[in-house]
């Protein structure tokens, strides 16, 4: 439990190794650049930082937010962002990078993280980036009505999603703070028969006209554990668009959209308050 960790950090000449409130975080150099960090939490990698190239995302996950935030207004206007769960801030700060005078709100619950982020991955003084402790369902609704064009949940807790940010009275909030026509996106894992990832493509379809699920193919024939985007919006969305850049990644992953996607679904049905589980636990094998 959090409350009866230790607080305290050890270096050895290449990661930094701290407790923090939801587990060991470490922050482990990149051999091939200078200023660049994956962050791990006890074990599993959770985010990559160039400090000094913040528009660079290493990770394939985070590459696909990148290509929604990339797509969800013109190139380089500013737009109003969510994001729940910080991590080490990879995505805000891409945001940033790639749309200056963006206004942008972070909700992390771990304040141990948030502090050892600031201290070794500093943000940028200029960047409009305000990081608020707290359960992201709980943050999200402190927010004002019509306020984002785009809300990221990227959430785990133990290398899973929690089950109050997987419902329909969880996407009702979403769609509160959102803009008329804005988007809301969510990195989600899975393996073997999906049932988690089908449940959640159908309590996305039954709040937004539009939804979009992006993963590497292997993930979506149930053969491999592994990340998906969701995307959805009650406008339509730039499928040909995000098919291309999914498709010419480093790591091509596959976009299903419209009747293929619902199809997908499997007869599964929307997850409520009172049905939500958090998503399943990645087999040891995935971080080994």
């Amino acid at each position: 439990m959090a409350g009866t960790k230790r607080r305290g950090r050890a270096r050895d000449p290449e990661v930094l190794r701290e407790a923090v409130d939801g587990g060991t975080a470490e922050l482990v150099p990149d051999r091939d650049r200078p200023r660049a960090f994956s962050l791990l939490i006890d074990g599993a990698p959770q985010s990559h930082v160039d400090l000094d190239d913040p528009a660079r995302l290493d990770f394939a996950y985070q590459r696909r937010m990148g290509h929604v935030a990339d797509l969800v207004a013109p190139p380089g206007r500013p737009v109003h962002v969510v994001h729940l769960g910080g991590g080490a801030l990879t995505l805000p700060r891409y945001v940033a990078a790639t749309r200056p005078r963006s206004t942008q709100q972070v909700v992390e619950v771990d304040a141990a993280l948030v502090d050892l982020v600031r201290r070794e991955l500093p943000l940028d003084r200029a960047w409009r980036i305000r990081v608020r402790g707290g359960d992201a369902r709980e943050g999200l609704a402190k927010l004002p009505e019509g306020w984002a064009d785009l809300v990221i949940a990227d959430v785990f807790h133990g290398a899973r999603t929690p089950a109050h940010l997987t419902t329909v009275e969880f996407l009702d909030e979403v769609a509160r703070v959102l803009r008329p026509g804005g988007w809301y996106a969510a990195n989600l894992t899975d393996g073997g028969p999906l049932a988690f990832l089908r449940g959640q493509v159908a309590t996305a379809h039954s709040r937004f006209e539009e939804v979009v699920l992006a993963a590497d193919p292997a993930v979506l024939r149930g053969r491999r554990f592994g990340n998906a985007l969701l995307l959805a919006a009650n406008r339509e969305l730039p499928v040909a668009d995000l098919t291309r850049r999914t498709a010419t990644d480093p790591h091509p992953g596959r976009v299903e959209h419209g009747r293929p996607l619902r199809d997908f679904t499997g007869g599964a049905v929307p997850v409520t308050d009172a049905t939500a589980q958090a998503s399943p636990a990645p087999p040891e094998s995935v971080f080994r």
